[in-house]
């Protein structure tokens, strides 16, 4: 059976034990803004009721609020419990938006301290004071400088799995590896075809 595209919520069965969810298609309400920072402008999803308290939320590096945040807002317990307290303001990095154009390699990539810095912007764009924050990874990295360097615009935070430490070597080492292999320049060399050929890739 095929989904049906009319409808945006619709599941699907391929066999009897197993459902197939478009997430892509699947829609959890609330409004997009686009803000303009500093940074170029910036894409906030904003869910329930603006006069209830601020839930500041950020995504993990190359995630979105639906990648990231969707199996919590799909619990009916955790969603009820979020949206009857709070208004949720989605935060997405530049790039990380839905429908976003792939970052070249001249454009300008923002610091983590940049990123923190925008926090403040979105928040003074909708007119928010001290709000609750809740980040995943870098995320929660990024939102834990946010509270370091604006502690009176922080109620408290929900880190999920934060980077509270530098890289050890053997992940900078593994960063390394993969920018001088995989980069875009070498993508198409000889040594990434060795590689994926030697590898049955």
């Amino acid at each position: 059976m095929e989904p049906n595209s009319s409808n945006a919520s619709s599941f699907w069965y391929a066999r009897s034990d197993s459902v197939f969810i478009d997430m892509e298609m699947i829609s959890l309400g609330g409004k997009e803004y686009l803000v303009k920072t500093r940074l170029g402008s910036g894409s906030v999803f904003v869910f329930g009721d603006q006069d209830k308290p601020a839930l500041v939320t950020y995504p993990d590096l190359a995630l979105n609020h639906i990648s990231c945040f969707q199996g919590l807002f799909f619990c009916p317990e955790a969603s009820s419990l979020l949206l009857h307290n709070f208004c949720i303001y989605h935060i997405s990095p530049p790039g990380h938006e839905l429908g976003a154009v792939p970052i070249g390699s001249d454009d300008l990539i923002p610091s983590v301290d940049d990123l923190a810095d925008q926090i403040v912007e979105v928040l003074n764009f909708f007119g928010l004071g001290a709000v609750m924050c809740m980040g995943v990874t870098t995320g929660a990295y990024i939102l834990t400088l946010f509270a370091m360097k604006y502690r009176q615009r922080v109620l408290g935070l929900i880190l999920i799995s934060p980077l509270c430490r530098l890289l050890s070597w053997t992940e900078c080492m593994v960063e390394l590896l993969l920018k001088r292999y995989f980069s875009k320049d070498v993508r198409g060399s000889v040594v990434v075809t060795r590689i994926r050929y030697s590898s049955g890739m």
